[in-house]
């Protein structure tokens, strides 16, 4: 794991804390033992202060590690300390030296800034906090900023977002190397929900929308949230909102970040994820309430934005004792 000067320390808390209580439960569970070895590097070692001003001492400097570092993950911060560790330390080329060479290089929260800025998500899928997303996706636009995942995967990079999804990565990061048994186990010993994976959203899109919307457009996102099964055509919403077509699709991309027809599957996508997750509904009930049509159509969108059928997300995140 590697901090700095004023990183997030939750970032490096969770996981460390994830991998150190995976090695209790490994020697009787796991069908190949493993065992983790944490360390807790910064580009120039000794001791470093978090952003709540919480210190930690005695870190490895970034030189002394191991040539034969197995996962490397990188701590976010606020955009200060990103910033300086970016421009003030020898981080940056040490990263995009020493990546291609580990199985896994991952981020949390906003340390995909620095993967971003070494040149290692170039060409991949990467997410970061929701209220960061937009300014990733401005500064790498060879990046496909994946705006609402909890983390993305893509070959050896992985990405997380706001601080507590780090842990959900490390859980996954168990699960892969030691077998479900000791997630499960880690998972209940540090009283954490085991399957909050990546296809599960870190935020709701429409209120994300609501949120960066200017006063003219409020009213429309909301009401297009309320009502996912009617007609959310651009001419359709141009007109609620009073606005040619263009012109509605250029103010509409301005204030929200994303085009109007993306933002009506994100709504009915959200749509169907609540009902899936709180009704025992047959799939063509919920894809007709949600505006996506048919069965078909609402399983061909769960494939593309979340990796995952609707059955196998109904499995993973429905409420016990939902309504029929």
């Amino acid at each position: 794991m590697v901090a700095y000067e004023g990183f997030q320390l939750l970032d490096v808390a969770g996981p460390m804390e994830v991998f150190s209580k995976a090695n209790e439960f490994m020697p009787a569970l796991a069908a190949r033992p493993l065992h983790y070895e944490i360390v807790l590097a910064s580009p120039s070692g000794g001791n470093i202060s978090s952003s709540s001003g919480l210190a930690v001492a005695g870190t490895v400097p970034l030189a002394d590690l191991d040539p034969d570092i197995d996962t490397l993950l990188i701590s976010g911060g606020p955009e200060g300390p990103v910033r300086r560790v970016a421009t003030d330390t020898t981080l940056l080329p040490w990263l995009a030296g020493r990546a291609p060479g580990i199985r896994r290089v991952a981020s949390i929260c906003t340390g995909a800034f620095l993967l971003g800025a070494s040149g290692l998500l170039d060409g991949r899928r990467a997410t970061t906090h929701w209220s960061s997303t937009r300014l990733l996706e401005t500064l790498l636009p060879r990046t496909e900023v994946v705006p609402d995942a909890i983390f993305v995967g893509d070959g050896h990079i992985f990405t997380s977002a706001g601080v507590t999804a780090g842990i959900d990565l490390a859980l996954a990061f168990v699960e892969y190397d030691c077998g479900p048994e000791v997630a499960l186990r880690t998972a209940r010993e540090l009283v954490l929900y085991l399957r909050r994976v990546g296809g599960q959203s870190q935020f709701s899109s429409s209120l994300a929308a609501q949120a960066n919307a200017g006063d003219g457009l409020q009213s429309l996102v909301s009401w297009i949230a309320g009502n996912p099964e009617t007609d959310l055509s651009v001419a359709v919403l141009a007109d609620r909102a009073a606005m040619g077509e263009r012109t509605f699709a250029r103010t509409f991309r301005v204030e929200t970040g994303m085009t109007p027809a993306r933002y009506v599957e994100l709504v009915r996508l959200d749509r169907a994820k609540q009902l899936l997750e709180s009704t025992r509904w047959p799939l063509a009930r919920i894809a007709e309430r949600a505006g996506l049509g048919s069965a078909s159509t609402l399983s061909r969108a769960f494939r593309k934005h979340l990796g995952t059928t609707p059955e196998g997300y109904r499995e993973r995140f429905r409420i016990a004792g939902s309504r029929g």
